[in-house]
């Protein structure tokens, strides 16, 4: 007889359903697992073994065959254990086949029989219910799986469950973990000066757009940036949803405790393309993934390799990241917010004794390791003046965080309703930043005035067809902090004020000059 549960492998946040199949039959003794199983899954049987000799139980001297279909499918991670403990359970008669009936199970056994915490418990819970069975989950990672919705049976260990199964116990169903409490965030009011860097910070919030300082050392370009996730409205309960699976396949939950702020990830400039766009043995989340719905910033952007930057252009303009393999390809979904800072050059730009004595030539030089493609995926650029001795002595600035973020919830509200009526439901997100093209000229129509600025723009700047939907994509998001119906010329002209300014020497035009 062969005796069936339902597990799940995990192709990025999609829980894809597995069949773990038992028999037991006559022959010499062997246990083998099959099906594409990887390490961690070919050594579960050795976990097995042990918790059932810890609980009194023999593994019967014959040959124990399992099977995890579909057999074609990569089987990765040691969360099989418990599935296939218990269809063995059942092929052995401790328990009842039939019990197994409408239940799911994910978890990993250790040596003395208890069930150890295990990635991924939320996707699979999500897609348990999909299906319409009950998951069962170590009980460390109840509280999790309990988001998900009722149904899911929480056991500390392998012969509670076995209690459970046989009636002298009854597991009580888990609660859903916390919702952490919002922590608190950098105030803008401690930054003094910088009133322009500001005001682009607040455009940035409110469009969701890509974002670029540039200045020397000292100029507050990394205290600014730390302070837009306290700008950002908190996450909606489906991108809670969304960047909750994605911590739950990283390991990042904790007693399924969910938090409603937006990641802020910020990884060092020595990190590898596998830690920043995903990767590695098991194709793992990435920090572009895990900035999913939130931040990701880059300091020091030139000091980043070339080829890791550039892996981030597909991710900025299809919100999701591709992790090809020989036998497959994992999605995960990255639609972030890019926020960088930069000096001007190698030496760092600053003023008086810090100031660059080789000229543009070492600007030219250092922007250099940035590519053209990359730069144009940044919708505004700012360089953030330095910061004299009379700026730190002014008083603190009596506007802060709070009157800004309300300004940008304003601003996204607007947003949401004009894409509400639009109908734009195909993932993206409702701000400007993720406009589609073919809607710009519902949402973004300049007048004439700013429609000659715009043309006159494109031409002497040589604009690529995205550099000018992303101009006309911030012109809207400014329009909107405005409170303002439509794009008029001060909105382009401020838009194009935020596009990239080359260093001396140079053949791109200048959009400052052509703004004012």
């Amino acid at each position: 007889m062969v005796c069936r549960v339902t597990t799940f492998a995990f192709e990025g946040i999609e829980a894809k359903p597995v069949d773990v199949q038992v028999q037991i039959s006559s022959g010499n003794p062997f246990f083998t697992i099959v099906g594409l199983p990887d390490k961690a899954v070919g050594e579960s049987k050795e976990r097995v073994r042990a918790a059932f000799s810890a609980i009194g139980l023999a593994t019967p001297p014959k040959r124990i065959t399992v099977n995890l279909a579909p057999a074609d499918l990569p089987k990765e991670g040691s969360h099989y254990d418990l599935a296939i403990a218990l269809a063995m359970l059942a092929a052995m008669g401790v328990i009842a086949p039939d019990a197994l009936d409408g239940h799911a199970a994910i978890g990993e056994l250790s040596l003395d029989g208890a069930l150890g915490p295990t990635l991924g418990v939320l996707p699979a819970a999500m897609a348990a219910q999909a299906m319409d069975l009950r998951l069962i989950c170590p009980e460390v990672c109840g509280p999790e799986a309990a988001w998900a919705g009722e149904g899911t049976l929480a056991v500390p260990s392998l012969i509670a469950m076995i209690n459970h199964f046989a009636g002298r116990i009854s597991l009580p169903a888990p609660v859903a973990g916390e919702l952490a409490p919002p922590q608190a965030v950098p105030d803008l009011a401690d930054v003094k000066g910088q009133d322009g860097a500001k005001r682009v910070l607040e455009i940035a919030a409110a469009g969701g757009h890509n974002l670029l300082f540039c200045g020397p050392p000292g100029s507050g370009k990394s205290m600014l940036a730390q302070r837009l996730p306290g700008l950002l409205p908190p996450l909606s309960a489906t991108e809670l949803l969304e960047v909750s699976q994605i911590q739950s396949v990283a390991g990042m939950l904790e007693r399924g405790k969910l938090s409603r702020q937006r990641p802020f990830r910020a990884p060092h400039h020595s990190a590898s393309m596998a830690a920043l766009v995903g990767g590695g043995i098991k194709a793992r989340p990435g920090e572009v993934s895990l900035a999913h719905h939130g931040v990701l910033f880059l300091d020091e952007l030139p000091e980043f390799p070339a080829q890791v930057l550039d892996s981030l252009r597909q991710p900025l303009e299809e919100g999701a990241v591709v992790i090809s393999r020989a036998n497959r390809h994992v999605r995960y979904p990255a639609r972030f917010q890019l926020v960088a800072a930069m000096n001007p050059c190698r030496c760092g730009g600053g003023p008086g004794d810090g100031a660059c004595r080789r000229g543009p030539a070492c600007a030219r030089q250092y922007q250099s390791r940035i590519s053209g493609p990359f730069f144009d995926r940044i919708d505004l650029f700012f360089d953030t003046p330095p910061v004299t001795a009379i700026d730190l002595t002014l008083p603190a600035p009596t506007e802060g965080t709070a009157e800004a973020s309300a300004r940008v919830q304003q601003a996204r509200d607007i947003q949401t309703d004009r894409f509400e009526k639009l109908g734009a439901s195909d993932g993206r997100r409702p701000i400007n930043a993720d406009a589609p093209t073919r809607s710009l000229t519902d949402i973004a129509s300049p007048d004439e005035a700013a429609n000659a600025l715009l043309a006159d723009a494109a031409a002497k700047l040589a604009l690529s067809a995205r550099a000018y939907h992303r101009v006309l994509k911030v012109a809207r998001t400014i329009a909107d902090l405005d409170g303002a119906g439509g794009v008029r010329r001060l909105h382009v002209a401020e838009a194009l004020s935020y596009r990239r300014r080359p260093p001396e020497g140079e053949t791109v035009g200048n959009a400052r000059s052509l703004a004012h």
